[in-house]
């Protein structure tokens, strides 16, 4: 239990880590109302996560999983960062931008899972 909770929480914190270096590159490169380092980062972790169901189906491995889907991909996605930032662009009145976010994330992320799940399985 407690090995189990460090792998956990080593890769959640170099999830968290990954997340915040993606919105401060972000913010710094590009000047935009669309909050693009969330999207980012949580297309980025679609895809990785459908990499590592589908690689660790193969190759079980219980720690592997707790260490990179639970512990970093929990850290590196950003849902709840997601839903704060549409709340707030509905806020703003910037109604199309939110729906835009939203239709974009679902049926970006949907796929880029997919396409990870294809690369490993081939």
């Amino acid at each position: 239990m407690f090995k189990n909770c460090l792998l956990i929480g080593f890769g959640g914190a170099l999830g968290s880590i990954a997340r915040y270096a993606i919105s401060l590159l972000t913010k710094k490169y590009w000047k935009m109302s669309f909050p693009l380092g969330t999207f980012m980062t949580n297309m980025i972790g679609c895809f990785l996560i459908g990499l590592l169901i589908a690689y660790l189906q193969k190759n079980s491995n219980d720690a592997l999983k707790l260490l990179f889907i639970t512990g970093f991909c929990g850290g590196f996605t950003t849902f709840s960062s997601f839903s704060g930032e549409n709340i707030e662009l509905i806020q703003n009145n910037q109604i199309g931008i939110s729906l835009l976010y939203i239709m974009g994330s679902i049926a970006i992320g949907l796929v880029a899972t997919w396409l990870g799940i294809l690369f490993i399985k081939g």
